[in-house]
């Protein structure tokens, strides 16, 4: 059979075995025949709360936090959506920003692709830095201990609304809604918190888990702590178009469309396979192999012991070489080396929570990389074995596992997360 799986920009298309092949892909789901007028209506009819229309007036602050290019975002759609429903906001009453979390700033010519030259000629937008004390604020601390820092231009508005989309995560459960306060917008002391050692490593720190999730209960109290006026979220397909839109009270519309991902992309399996080929969902997600320990993480949930996962991410902007995931990856020879590193008393280093992740994955079976943005030593550096034939590594791993050996493939890497049936 031959299958396109969601590699960088245009795909990449790979020749596999007929049989014990089980391709698993989210429920398909149609694009909203009119995504602004589904905008607007889902803004104007907002879940337990007031239309937005109604709670801004003329003259107040409005600021407004959108994800950062690694995400797709309908980011340009959806803030236009809100303008059209608040005609008595001023533009220069308007801050966008960009919740990077501790990801780099997003360049002129990526601001200008993700919102549009009239948006950026007439609104105020900033990149989000976590590690600029003078932009942020202290808030107070969760009842855990966490103490909140966050951008002082969200804190300082009147009318603070967050805009996102909503699939399942890695480590807290769910994207968007209260993430677009924090990590989105908050200091780099808060995110190294909100993902040390022991929240990582918690067994409901996981996909599609919220509620119990100690990354994502905290999440949601700084959300509460902060105040959000309004929200809006929305799910897309493979094609990256919105399947739904959900807006109003931030904890309700997000719920509300973590159980609609849920239901479309949350797949079961009766029993883990050989050998598991994931991407990890194509360009923006793909652009750096700090991203694929997303792919890599959906594969690990229905992989054997000992098994074999093969990840197909292009990786164009390198590991990346902003952040502290490369060097934290370098520090160790082993993954069991860097696992002990990391949940050491006292060690504490940005992007540590993505090589734990990976860190346990390695050590629970072999990660084999497809990713042309990577020279075959930076993988192998990274803990991982490089390759450059997808096709002819899974027929290579299906022969090593003997007759019998089952294969799973995931085209679209964690938009699908499968789990394993509960005995």
């Amino acid at each position: 059979m031959r299958l396109l799986l969601d590699y960088g920009s245009d795909g990449l298309e790979v020749e596999l075995p007929d049989e014990r092949v089980t391709v698993i892909e989210p429920v398909f789901r149609p694009a909203v025949a009119e995504p602004h007028v589904a905008l607007r209506e889902a803004i104007h009819s907002p879940i337990q709360c007031a239309p937005l229309g109604e709670l801004v007036r003329r003259g107040q602050r409005v600021a407004i936090s959108v994800c950062d290019v690694t995400r797709a975002q309908p980011r340009r759609e959806m803030l236009v959506a809100l303008f059209d429903e608040l005609p008595q906001v001023r533009a220069e009453d308007v801050t966008i920003l960009i919740a990077t979390g501790t990801h780099r700033g997003n360049s002129p010519a990526e601001l200008q692709r993700m919102l549009g030259r009239d948006i950026l000629d007439r609104y105020r937008v900033i990149n989000h830095d976590a590690r600029d004390a003078a932009s942020l604020a202290y808030v107070g601390r969760t009842a855990t201990g966490v103490a909140v820092h966050l951008n002082r231009e969200f804190l300082n508005a009147d009318i603070r609304i967050t805009t996102g989309f909503v699939e399942p995560h890695f480590f807290a459960g769910f994207s968007g809604g209260p993430k677009m306060v924090a990590p989105g917008l908050a200091g780099l002391e808060t995110v190294m918190t909100l993902h040390d050692a022991k929240r990582i490593g918690h067994p409901s720190a996981t996909w599609g888990i919220t509620e119990g999730n100690p990354i994502h209960d905290d999440v949601r109290e700084i959300a509460r702590m902060v105040g959000v006026h309004f929200a809006i979220d929305v799910t897309l397909n493979r094609e990256q178009q919105i399947t739904a839109v959900f807006a109003g009270e931030l904890m309700a519309e997000h719920r509300a469309a973590c159980a609609y991902a849920k239901e479309k992309a949350m797949r079961e399996v009766p029993a883990p396979f050989d050998v598991v080929l994931t991407s990890n969902a194509g360009y923006p997600l793909d652009q750096n192999l700090y991203q694929a320990v997303k792919g890599m993480s959906a594969a690990a949930q229905i992989v054997k012991p000992k098994g074999t996962i093969i990840c197909a991410a292009e990786c164009r902007d390198g590991l990346p070489t902003h952040g502290s995931y490369g060097a934290v990856l370098a520090s160790g020879p082993t993954p069991t080396a860097l696992l002990a590193m990391i949940n050491a008393e006292g060690y504490a280093m940005p992007d540590q929570w993505q090589v734990q992740i990976q860190a346990q994955i390695l050590r629970h079976a072999d990660v084999l990389m497809k990713a042309s943005g990577l020279l075959f030593d930076e993988l192998r550096a990274a803990h991982l074995m490089p390759i450059d034939d997808v096709s002819g590594t899974v027929r290579a791993a299906l022969r090593r596992y003997g007759p019998a050996a089952t294969l799973c493939v995931l085209p679209q890497g964690p938009q699908t997360i499968p789990y394993v049936r509960s005995s």
